[in-house]
């Protein structure tokens, strides 16, 4: 099906609007250096949040659903969770029936991945531990998130830790070395290869950049639980997420993959006909 004049005008204005620094290496460089020195804030929004040990969590929905849903929000692990996300988990919540939690984690390049694991770990134990009869728990995120989810359940499963129902993610990042080039910068509206080379090894931090807990294309991912992946096949990690999901499907995962015909990166986020059908696929997820 031909891609919908909407989905069309909104990839025109995020390739106008797409960040330089992502396809300059002196740009990127100066982000880093910034970032490492300016003061954190906590994100502002009109939405509800609460504190969970001094980490604002916002939350969507009625907490006595039975399905809970933690999202963790993308944007290349540099930026703080935005409206576009408010508005999804919201969106979320409702055509679910869920409840949502979208935690405020820390950010690179101040910080790498192991303060967000320890952090995404406590709060997900927190979460399991007040689980009741019927109820349910799901993994959520986009971009950044999306491969952050994947990392973690791979993570739960090295520590002895319950598995969510199920896990949804939207253009996860997968490989954060970008090993399988070429990759096609100038069709991504969004992302450039040279800016999240630069970003990967800011989150990493003392890891190796393949390591299963900033690049789950390279762990082991058998027993995991059923899993929905969403991608354009017109962004930059298409291939790297079709190849994960390849691997999924060898190590025996129940697991989907949607492919947006012409779409760009984390396209089920913008509002558009394909992103309605992304949401009746969701929808699917949890019947």
């Amino acid at each position: 099906m031909p891609k919908s004049f909407i989905a069309k005008f909104e990839e025109k204005i995020l390739m106008l609007l797409k960040p330089d620094f992502m396809d300059s290496q002196d740009k990127i460089n100066d982000l880093l250096k910034e970032r490492l020195n300016a003061d954190e804030k906590s994100p502002k929004s009109i939405f509800k949040s609460i504190d969970y040990k001094g980490t604002p969590v916002f939350t969507f929905g009625d907490r006595n659903d039975e399905k809970v849903i933690l999202f963790v929000h993308g944007w290349a692990f540099i930026n703080e969770i935005n409206y576009q996300h408010h508005l999804f988990c919201l969106a979320i919540s409702r055509k679910l029936g869920a409840y949502v939690i979208a935690p405020v984690y820390p950010l690179a390049p101040k910080h790498s991945c192991d303060e967000t694991f320890e952090l995404i770990s406590d709060l997900y134990g927190a979460l399991i531990s007040k689980m009741e009869n019927g109820k349910t728990i799901s993994l959520m995120g986009d971009s950044a998130g999306g491969g952050f989810v994947l990392s973690f359940c791979e993570h739960l499963k090295r520590m002895g830790l319950p598995q969510p129902n199920n896990i949804v993610v939207f253009s996860p990042w997968v490989d954060i070395t970008l090993s399988n080039p070429p990759y096609d910068n100038d069709s991504d509206p969004i992302l450039g290869e040279i800016g999240l080379r630069e970003i990967g090894k800011a989150w990493a931090g003392d890891l190796d950049t393949h390591d299963y807990r900033v690049s789950p294309l390279f762990g082991d991912n058998s027993d995991l639980p059923r899993t929905l992946i969403f991608s354009g096949d017109n962004e930059i990690f298409y291939k790297d997420i079709l190849k994960y999901y390849e691997k999924l499907k060898e190590d025996g995962v129940d697991a989907r993959l949607i492919v947006g015909s012409g779409m760009f990166h984390i396209y089920p986020l913008f509002p558009s006909p394909e992103a309605w059908n992304a949401f009746k696929e969701i929808e699917k997820e949890f019947e």
